[in-house]
């Protein structure tokens, strides 16, 4: 079950890239980064978000707490700046929040951590996987908070889903082999990737994965009308992923290809 708050304070800004995400306050008294339904990728980097971010947490991967978080049509009304305000208003409803890390660092691949060489190789795994191409050193979308690694932005995942129309079959993408994986910050950190793989892909069974999917808001489906389009579309999220785990499993297979080039 994934929580939903109610907005209560806009805070600041966070100006990183073209999606302007901020940190709120929630009726929770919790702390939160609210992702915008009405930002400039749209509700699908919201949808990647979620389904990334709990395939992650239900792998047992450090990714924060998500929750839904509505945002009242008066929220903005008070914004003085007229970017913020306009994305405010076209984000009336439901939005995507994370737990807030206060004082985080942003991980930097020569700042003397010491991974787990398993714990980086699940990464790569998991990233792979969810077809994230944005964990590179460029932009590393990671946290260090209390000593400890944590996933963040994952709106850039499931990125085949924008080409997604009512004429594609999802499962026809699921066959990617992930050759950005080579760009991934971790691989030169991570351990054995067959021994993640095994790990992980017993974890995710048909039914987990339909139901983190099933988690996606009928508001967030676009062109939408009914609630039968919208488990139809739910489905062909669901059969994009569970093809992905069959067996040969070509992102693994790159993603070991692209760790013996290292």
């Amino acid at each position: 079950m994934i929580r939903t708050v109610n907005t209560t304070r806009y805070v600041a800004p966070l100006r990183e890239g073209g999606s302007l995400p901020a940190v709120v306050e929630a009726d929770d008294d919790g702390m939160y980064v609210l992702k915008f339904r009405g930002a400039g990728q749209g509700p699908k980097a919201l949808i990647a978000e979620l389904v990334a971010g709990e395939l992650g947490r239900a792998l047992g991967l450090p990714v924060p707490e998500i929750v839904f978080m509505e945002l009242d049509a008066r929220f903005g009304d008070a914004e003085p700046d007229p970017d913020i305000a306009s994305l405010l208003a076209a984000s009336t409803g439901l939005n995507l929040g994370l737990d807030f890390l206060p004082k985080a660092l942003p991980y930097q691949a020569l700042a003397g951590l010491t991974l787990d060489p398993a714990l980086a190789a699940e990464i790569v795994w998991f990233d792979a996987f969810v077809s994230n191409v944005d964990r590179t050193a460029k932009n590393t979308n990671m946290l260090l908070w209390h000593k400890r690694l944590w996933l963040i932005d994952h709106g850039a995942a499931l990125y085949v889903h924008h080409a997604w129309t009512d004429g594609v079959d999802p499962r026809e993408d699921a066959l990617d082999p992930a050759a950005f994986i080579k760009q991934h910050v971790l691989l030169p950190h991570a351990g054995d990737i067959a021994a993640a793989d095994a790990k992980l892909s017993a974890q995710l069974t048909p039914e987990r994965i339909a139901e983190i999917v099933g988690l996606i808001p009928e508001a967030w489906l676009e062109g939408v009308e009914t609630p039968e389009e919208a488990a139809e579309r739910r489905a062909g999220y669901a059969a994009y992923l569970t093809r992905r785990l069959e067996s040969p499993r070509r992102f693994v297979e790159e993603a070991i290809r692209a760790q013996g080039r290292r």
